[in-house]
């Protein structure tokens, strides 16, 4: 197994610490006298994504993460499983919803996205920045009411619901932002 410094703990590094993995998402490092130096970050775990601080000190090891992403494509849900295909081995298995969680609103039927990997089992969805979905309801804006900076409720196609301008009508395709659930644009 590999190992970590304190010093190499940057942002983006994964850790592994009591069996779970651990993302470095902040950095920060003390520099002491003739003690050395201490290193304070922050760990979120990629099991439950919850976030700790930690302090390492000198030339403490830290075990380094097998994390592996592996792309797949979203194949359909019936409601408690998700199925999805290796597309290289055309490979089915399923993951239950709770591994999905905020995921399943952007999964359209044909998607490619990412799955990670911790031991053999799936730790996160990991969903492409932005994805193209169907609007299928939207209310119809009141004349007048066509300024942009006004914003109605839209249901899209896999029944997330999000706030988009008053222009957008059903049946548009438009982009969202799958890290904020925000409207981008609408499709040329």
């Amino acid at each position: 197994m590999a190992y970590y410094q304190p010093t190499d703990l940057k942002k983006g590094v994964v850790v592994q610490i009591d069996n779970k993995p651990f993302k470095v998402i902040d950095y920060n490092q003390k520099v002491m006298g003739r003690g050395g130096s201490i290193v304070n970050v922050k760990l979120k775990n990629l099991i439950d994504g919850s976030v700790i601080p930690k302090t390492f000190k000198g030339q403490e090891k830290i075990d380094s993460a097998e994390v592996n992403n592996q792309t797949v494509q979203y194949l359909y849900s019936d409601g408690s499983d998700f199925f999805f295909m290796d597309p290289g081995t055309f490979e089915q298995f399923q993951l239950a919803a709770d591994v999905v969680e905020e995921a399943k609103g952007y999964l359209k039927e044909g998607n490619e996205l990412s799955l990670q990997f911790f031991d053999g089992r799936v730790i996160n969805v990991e969903l492409p920045k932005n994805v193209f979905l169907e609007v299928t309801y939207s209310e119809d804006v009141v004349k007048g009411d066509t300024t942009s900076s006004v914003l109605k409720d839209a249901t899209l196609e896999t029944g997330l619901v999000i706030k988009v301008p008053a222009f957008i009508k059903t049946g548009d395709i438009i982009s969202v932002d799958t890290t904020t659930s925000e409207y981008r644009e609408r499709k040329k």
